[in-house]
C-alpha cells in the first residue's frame, strides 16, 4: 500500500530557489512538503563558492529585505567578504562573499528543519498530479495541479505545487568522452519528472552550464601568485546583522592567469571538446563561458585570469574560477599544469558541463505561476536563469506567491523600478532568453535608484506587509527611513552663513569660498564633503548621529530600538550628493508606471486588433502581457504595434 499524504504546498527540488520557497510557504502559515533527489544537494553549491558579486549583490539584499534566507545564511558561513566596484559610482557597489561550501548547507538545512510547518524529504518527484477545470462559459478546458508522486509510488496531495529542480531534470554531465547520466557532484538526476511537465503541456528544452576542475591546495605554488584579500570592514548581506555580529578572521583567495601554452593545448585539442564535437547539444551561458570558448572567440586575448578560491575552510578542495571546462581528463591535467603555480597541481574532481532540461520561461505569469496550469509555480534554473542569487530571488517569489494563491490575495509582482528581482522576472517572462539568463546591472534602466545599499528601503514594507518581516524588524526599519528622511530636511534647511569661520573650513578642505549663506546639504554636495565632514560645523546635528560616538555602528533611539548608523550616513551622503540625478531617475519611472498601470484584458482577442504585424501578434498571443509596459518589451512588438494596442482598448 502506498504512502499517502495531504500538505497546503509542494515544492520540488532544495536548491537555492527551493530553500527560499519552502520557508517562505511555510513562514506565511502553510504545511510545506520539499522534497530533494538527496540530502547532501540541500542549498548545494555545486559550482562557484561565493554568494554575490555584481549585480547578484543586490539581489541577495532584496531577498533579505523580503524577508529571505540567503542573506543571512551566506553573513553565518562566509570565508571571505568583499565589496566590488567600490571605485565606481554607488550604483554598481556589489557585495560578494566567498562561502564555506559544506557550512553553508549544513546551516540552510538547519534552519529548514527548524521551520515548524515545513518538512524535508528525500525522494524523486516522477510526476504531477492534475485536474481539468473548466474556465468562464469557454468550453476551452486547462489544467490545475492538485499534487504529486514519487518514483516511490507515494501520493501528495497539495494544492499548489513549485518546482525548483535546478539541472536535475534528466541532467547529463559530460568530459571528453565520459558521460555520466547525473546531477551535479556526481547526485541523482531527476529522470522522470520531465515527461509529466510535457504530458501536462508544458514544453521543454535543453540548456547547459558547466564547472572548472578543482584542486589539492596542498600540490599549489601560491608564491607564483597574487594574493586576494578581503575587505577590512565587512559589509553584512542581511540588514539584521552589523559588521560586529560576523566580523571574522578571513581566508584569502589567489589570482593567476593562462598563457599561450594553455591556449595552444586547447587549440590542438578542441576536436575532443564535446562543445566543439557536437556531443552537447544544449545552449550554454554567454556571460560564463567554458575556457574553450573564450580561447576560440578571442583569438587574440594572450591570456585570460584565473581565480584560485577555496571551497570551505576545513577542505584542501580549492576552486580554479575561470578554467570551467568540458574537455577530456588528460588535456585538463595538460591545461592546469601550464598555468603559473600550478605546474604540480592535483585534480580533485574534474571539470565537466552537464546538461538538463528547462521550461520556456515566457509560459509563466510575471507572479510565476504557469498560465496553462493552475497553481503550479515555477522558480530558478529550470526558468531558464543561471546562478544561486537569480535562483532564490525567483523561489522567494513563488513561494510567496504560491501562499497567497491560497490565501486568496493578489500574487506580489515587482516591477522593474522596484528592484533587480523585477527586472530578473519580467525578462525571463517577458523575453525570449536563448541561453541561460545571468543578472547584470546594464539590465536594469533604474539601477541609480535600485542600488544594493537601499534595498531595505526600497522593499521591507512589501515584505512586512506579506508577513515575512516580523514587527520588531519592521519597527527598527521605519526607525531607520525616518532617521534618513529627517535629517536629510534638515541639512537642507540649517544654512551656514559666508562668515570667517565657515570660510576657514572651506578652505581647510581646499574647496571654493562662498559669497552667500548655503545649506549644509549644499556643502555636501561637493565631491570633497560628505556628512561626516561637516559635522564641526552642524552645530544642531543630534549627539546620537554624533560619528565621535564609542560605538557608531548601532545607535539607541526612541522605545530601545537599536538603527545602524553607517547606513543612516551612508543613505544621507548618496540622497544628498546624488539628488539630481535620482530625481531624474524617479520622473523617468513615473512614465514607465503609467505604462504598467495600463492594464490589457486577459481575454483580448488580438486578431481583432487592426494593422498588428503578424510577428507582434504572434508573440502577443504566445506571452499575453498584462499590461501595455509589457507588452511594449516583448521582442518583435514595435511602438507602431503599441499604438495599436491603445487605440483598440480606447485608453
Amino acid at each position: 500500500m502506498n504512502v499517502e499524504e495531504t500538505y497546503d504546498i509542494i515544492i520540488v527540488g532544495a536548491g537555492h530557489a527551493g530553500c527560499e520557497a519552502a520557508l517562505a510557504a511555510a513562514r506565511l502559515g502553510f504545511e510545506t512538503i520539499l522534497f530533494t533527489v538527496s540530502m547532501d544537494s540541500v542549498a548545494l553549491m555545486p559550482c562557484n563558492p561565493n554568494i554575490g558579486g555584481s549585480s547578484k549583490g543586490h539581489l541577495v539584499r532584496e531577498i533579505d529585505a523580503l524577508g529571505g534566507e540567503m542573506g543571512k545564511n551566506i553573513d553565518k558561513t562566509y570565508i571571505q567578504s568583499k565589496m566590488l566596484n567600490v571605485s565606481k559610482g554607488p550604483a554598481v557597489h556589489s557585495l560578494r562573499a566567498q562561502a564555506d561550501k559544506g557550512e553553508y548547507t549544513k546551516q540552510m538545512r538547519m534552519t529548514l528543519q527548524a521551520e515548524p510547518r515545513l518538512t524535508l524529504r528525500q525522494g524523486e518527484v516522477s510526476e504531477l498530479i492534475y485536474e481539468e477545470i473548466e474556465e468562464g462559459v469557454s468550453s476551452d478546458k486547462r489544467l490545475r495541479v492538485v499534487g504529486a508522486r514519487t518514483y516511490s509510488g507515494a501520493i501528495y496531495h497539495a494544492k499548489a505545487v513549485v518546482l525548483c529542480t535546478g539541472v536535475y531534470l534528466k541532467a547529463m554531465c559530460i568530459y571528453g568522452d565520459t558521460i555520466t547520466y547525473t546531477g551535479p557532484n556526481g547526485l541523482m538526476a531527476a529522470n522522470h519528472l520531465s515527461d509529466s511537465m510535457t504530458e501536462g503541456g508544458i514544453a521543454l528544452r535543453r540548456f547547459k552550464t558547466g564547472t572548472p576542475p578543482r584542486l589539492d591546495r596542498n600540490s599549489i605554488d601560491f608564491s607564483k601568485m597574487s594574493e586576494q584579500k578581503g575587505d577590512d570592514h565587512i559589509q553584512p548581506f542581511s540588514f539584521t546583522n552589523r559588521e560586529e555580529d560576523i566580523a571574522r578572521e578571513q581566508i584569502s583567495c589567489w589570482l593567476t592567469y593562462t598563457g599561450e601554452e594553455t591556449h595552444n593545448i586547447i587549440r590542438e585539442n578542441i576536436d575532443r571538446s564535446p562543445l566543439f564535437s557536437g556531443v552537447i547539444k544544449g545552449t550554454g551561458p554567454r556571460y560564463c563561458p567554458s575556457i574553450e570558448d573564450k580561447i576560440m572567440k578571442f583569438p587574440d586575448k594572450d591570456r585570460h585570469q584565473l581565480f584560485v578560491e577555496p571551497e570551505g575552510e576545513f577542505t584542501s578542495e580549492m576552486y580554479l574560477d575561470g578554467m570551467s571546462s568540458s574537455m577530456p581528463e588528460d588535456v585538463q591535467y595538460r591545461m592546469v599544469h601550464s598555468v603559473p603555480g600550478l605546474e604540480n597541481a592535483k585534480i580533485v574532481r574534474p571539470a565537466y558541463a552537464i546538461e538538463y532540461d528547462c521550461i520556456f520561461a515566457t509560459d509563466l505569469k510575471p507572479s510565476l505561476e504557469f498560465k496553462e496550469v493552475a497553481g503550479l509555480f515555477s522558480a530558478g534554473q529550470i526558468n531558464g536563469s543561471s546562478g544561486y542569487e537569480e535562483a532564490g530571488a525567483q523561489g522567494l517569489i513563488a513561494g510567496i506567491n504560491a501562499a497567497r494563491l491560497l490565501q486568496g490575495k493578489d500574487p506580489v509582482v515587482l516591477s522593474r523600478s522596484d528592484g533587480y528581482i523585477g527586472v530578473l522576472i519580467d525578462d525571463l517572462v517577458t523575453k525570449e532568453t536563448k541561453e541561460p539568463y545571468r543578472m547584470m546591472t546594464s539590465r536594469a534602466e533604474y539601477r541609480l535608484l535600485l542600488r544594493q545599499d537601499n534595498a531595505d528601503l526600497r522593499l521591507t514594507d512589501i515584505g512586512h506587509e506579506v508577513g515575512l518581516i516580523d514587527d520588531d524588524r519592521y519597527a527598527v526599519f521605519c526607525e531607520k527611513r525616518n532617521i534618513i528622511n529627517s535629517e536629510i530636511e534638515r541639512l537642507k534647511e540649517t544654512m551656514l552663513g559666508a562668515n570667517k569661520n565657515t570660510l576657514k573650513f572651506l578652505e581647510e578642505h581646499d574647496s571654493s569660498p562662498i559669497h552667500t549663506a548655503v545649506s549644509l546639504a549644499d556643502i555636501i554636495r561637493r565631491p570633497e564633503f560628505s556628512y561626516e565632514l561637516v559635522e564641526e560645523m552642524d552645530l544642531e546635528r543630534p549627539d546620537f548621529l554624533r560619528t565621535n560616538q564609542e560605538d557608531n555602528s548601532k545607535v539607541n533611539i526612541k522605545d530601545n530600538l537599536k538603527v545602524n548608523l553607517k547606513e543612516v550616513i551612508e543613505q544621507i551622503n548618496i540622497s544628498i550628493k546624488y539628488e539630481g540625478y535620482i530625481e531624474r531617475q524617479k520622473k523617468q519611472v513615473d512614465h514607465f508606471t503609467k505604462m504598467e498601470k495600463k492594464k490589457i484584458p486577459a481575454d483580448i482577442d488580438y486578431s481583432k486588433v487592426k494593422n498588428l504585424r503578424i510577428e507582434a501578434r504572434q508573440k502577443l498571443e504566445q506571452i499575453r502581457p498584462e499590461s501595455i509596459g509589457q507588452a511594449s518589451r516583448i521582442s518583435g512588438v514595435s511602438p507602431a504595434d503599441v499604438n495599436m494596442i491603445l487605440l483598440y482598448l480606447n485608453i
